[in-house]
């Protein structure tokens, strides 16, 4: 584990003028280590969302403490924090703000006052990590749901935070526009160029992070490597989350005598074992 970026502890919020008597966060503690891909995985209510408004200091805790880079999060540093931190929303067609590709990257580092000829140096960098340097003349609402997603990674990149959050970010895409976004942020973490904090639903997006926590009615359920979370299968079902398509199918080919060598929590590689089994027959 690298050092810590963010510490969470003992974090409580409750929305005004909502008669619940479960706060939206209660009690939630948990720290995120540099150049890690953590996902927070949850039902709709686990407070997983409220969490992600945090993160990004668009909202400030009750009760409990959040520091980003050693940075405590209060209404004075919120500003600072947000420069180092940078967030992907659900839709990114919410996001974009420019005429072309290129428009729409540049002005978030307008915002900031970066120089022309820099400017220009990282746009052409972030297209190029998100491997969409091809495209910068084109009109965002052209692009397919995989590439505006990768043009919101690069808009974010380009301002060089040092977390990336996303917020939802696969769960309007298409199997293909999914698997790209997932590989783009893969290969920036493995880079080493950004901590990876991911917010969804999904098991399938959190089997490929380094370490999940689970939500559940606003409290820490579960913390662990996706390994350790998936084999707690009942666990995971009792609060309505569901176990990814490759593990569940790697169980029914167990369950009919077809042994496998590995767990598969990726896609990719039960597909890759299969393939192996079946060019032995």
């Amino acid at each position: 584990m690298g050092q810590v970026v963010i510490k969470i502890q003992d974090v409580t919020f409750q929305y005004p003028n909502v008669q619940d008597e479960h706060p939206a966060l209660q009690n939630v503690s948990f720290s995120v280590f540099e150049g890690e891909w953590l996902s927070i995985v949850g039902h709709n209510g686990s407070g997983k969302s409220t969490l992600a408004r945090i993160l990004n200091g668009l909202i400030i805790p009750q009760k409990g403490q959040v520091e980003v880079l050693g940075i405590p999060l209060n209404n004075d540093s919120v500003w600072d924090i947000r420069k180092k931190v940078g967030m992907v929303f659900q839709n990114p067609d919410n996001q974009f703000v420019g005429t072309t590709v290129r428009d729409d990257i540049a002005f978030g580092m307008e915002n900031l006052g970066v120089p022309r000829h820099e400017m220009l140096e990282r746009i052409e960098w972030a297209t190029k990590k998100v491997k969409m340097e091809s495209f910068l003349d084109y009109e965002p609402h052209h692009l397919s749901g995989g590439q505006k997603q990768r043009v919101a990674i690069a808009s974010i990149l380009a301002v060089k935070p040092q977390i990336i959050i996303l917020d939802e970010a696969t769960s309007m895409l298409d199997p293909i526009g999914r698997k790209e976004v997932l590989r783009t942020v893969r290969e920036l973490k493995d880079q080493g160029l950004v901590t990876v904090i991911s917010i969804t639903h999904d098991l399938e997006e959190a089997a490929n992070s380094d370490r999940i926590i689970v939500l559940n009615n606003g409290s820490k359920f579960l913390e662990g490597t996706p390994k350790d979370i998936f084999t707690l299968d009942e666990e995971i079902k009792s609060i309505g989350l569901d176990l990814p398509f490759s593990l569940k199918l790697s169980k029914r080919l167990s369950e009919m005598g077809i042994s496998l060598k590995n767990v598969h929590l990726i896609e990719e590689s039960l597909v890759e074992e299969i393939c192996e089994l079946a060019s032995k027959i």
